[in-house]
């Protein structure tokens, strides 16, 4: 199964629910995170989320932002909006 997390600017919450889906996945599943505005596109991910999450045990210290399009809809079998806003722009 391929699963895409999807937030406003892919810099917070759609990367921590990538690497918290991947690691509760353990390679059973293909997960991406997207952001529906193109803002920070190649940026990392906002350093408080990146420490956040590394107390916690997740890294996302690799993943890059990258703007959600039209092909995601034909390559992921779950797209999960981080709230009904990401929902109505997806």
């Amino acid at each position: 199964m391929d699963v895409l997390c999807v937030c406003l600017g892919n810099i917070c919450r759609s990367p921590s629910a990538e690497a918290v889906l991947r690691s509760l996945g353990e390679g059973r599943i293909t997960v991406d995170s997207a952001g529906t505005g193109g803002w920070h596109i190649g940026n990392p991910p906002y350093g408080p989320a990146i420490a956040a999450a590394r107390d916690r045990g997740y890294d996302l210290s690799r993943l890059r932002a990258r703007k959600f399009g039209p092909e995601d809809f034909d390559r992921f079998d779950l797209i999960v909006a981080m709230d009904m806003q990401n929902r109505s722009d997806i």
